[in-house]
């Protein structure tokens, strides 16, 4: 996180790093909102430093050891930053799961991963506050509320996929969303999806990228002491939620893995010709998260082969927002690959694209998960055809 800060220091800010910061704070933040554009490369790289740290010191107050699902997790939050989270309006979530501990008379740290996943609907707070003008308390009420509702409903949605998808809270961000977009509506303000993309960044940005997560290769090798076996042998695991690769392998395995999966990202979005910014950054950061969490290059390819597949079927070029993000941030369904063949998985990705593109509307963009969303309905559709299927053509799947 601290490399991130001193990146976004590094590019420099136009404006000034008060007003930059400013900006990005006051937007709403809905889908898509690259703060790349609404503030500056570096602006957005010091909220993503700071949101990351953010989520990194509730962690270590709460006692919770750093390993893969934290680690998922922060990376989550810091590639978010760079498209609608902020270091302010996170707090209404975490402030909402702490309500509901309380009630419930458990420990806060039990619900730690459902407060920093639960910041997809951060932009429930901005966009009250400063989209529909309902003030700093506004915001407080409805980030508050949409934060409470996590943690109960996030143990029940798991159950649907059966931890096929990994991005769980945002499927469950997605009903929540949808309920909270609705009420909007219903009351006249309108809300509807948002694109705000950055272009032009990728000649300077894909190098520096590019050397991250080189240094995450060398930490690997060197906490492995330059073996790769524990690396190699990860690559069984099928990923469904719950797979702490850094538990399970090592934590040079695991930072290895996250440099791998890294590369593989960026190198999609270049060789189609897409836009690095801070959207495409968000989805490359995430699925580098994951990959302590149950990603690896055998589980997301053929998610991602799926999902470009459909781009040669249906309407979209691959260089559109919604694609790009689709195949990246489409790698939460990994685990029905790892599970089920590559098969299964190329069908997934494909299926997911088509998913993807539409329900964005439903939540009007308040649940930055929007690939968890439709990633979870895929899941749940596909889980119970494939089990059926694996259980009377045993072998045939794969």
């Amino acid at each position: 996180m601290f490399a991130l800060i001193a990146a976004g220091f590094f590019y420099g800010f136009e404006k000034g790093i008060v007003e930059e910061l400013r900006e990005i704070i006051i937007a709403p933040g809905v889908l898509i909102t690259d703060f790349f554009v609404v503030g500056s490369p570096g602006a957005a790289l010091v909220n993503a430093g700071l949101v990351g740290l953010a989520g990194l010191i509730l962690t270590l107050i709460a006692k919770i050891p750093v390993r893969g699902p934290i680690i998922a997790a922060i990376f989550t939050m810091a590639g978010f930053s760079l498209m609608g989270k902020t270091i302010i309006n996170i707090w209404p979530i975490f402030l909402g799961v702490w309500l509901y501990s309380v009630i419930q008379k458990e420990k806060f740290s039990h619900f730690i991963l459902n407060a920093l996943f639960g910041t997809a609907l951060a932009p429930l707070a901005s966009s009250a506050s400063f989209g529909l003008e309902l003030g700093i308390w506004g915001g407080l009420v409805f980030g508050v509320m949409g934060g409470f509702l996590i943690p109960p409903l996030a143990g029940h949605f798991l159950s649907t996929h059966q931890g096929m998808n990994l991005y769980n809270v945002g499927f469950t961000a997605g009903f929540i969303g949808t309920l909270f977009a609705g009420i909007f509506r219903a009351f006249g303000p309108g809300k509807e999806l948002l694109t705000i993309w950055g272009e032009g960044f990728n000649p300077s940005i894909m190098l520096p990228l590019i050397l991250y997560f080189v240094s995450m290769l060398v930490i690997g090798l060197i906490l492995s002491k330059g073996k790769l076996g524990a690396y190699l042998k990860l690559h069984r695991e099928a990923g469904a939620l719950v797979s702490d690769f850094v538990t399970q392998y090592g934590p040079g395995a695991a930072f290895f893995n996250m440099g791998v999966v890294g590369i593989i990202g960026t190198s999609y979005v270049v060789a189609v010709g897409g836009e690095l910014n801070g959207p495409s950054i968000s989805g490359i950061l995430t699925m580098v998260g994951f990959a302590a969490f149950g990603k690896h290059a055998k589980n997301v390819a053929p998610i991602m082969l799926g999902a470009f597949l459909s781009l040669l079927v249906f309407q979209w070029s691959p260089t559109e927002p919604g694609p790009i993000l689709g195949v990246l941030f489409g790698t939460t369904l990994a685990p029905i690959a790892g599970t089920y063949g590559s098969i299964a998985g190329i069908i997934a990705g494909f299926f997911h694209m088509a998913m993807v593109m539409n329900v964005g509307y439903l939540h009007g963009g308040l649940n930055l998960y929007n690939n968890g969303f439709a990633g979870g309905i895929v899941a749940t559709l596909m889980v119970g055809v494939l089990k059926n299927f694996n259980n009377n053509h045993e072998g045939v799947v794969k």
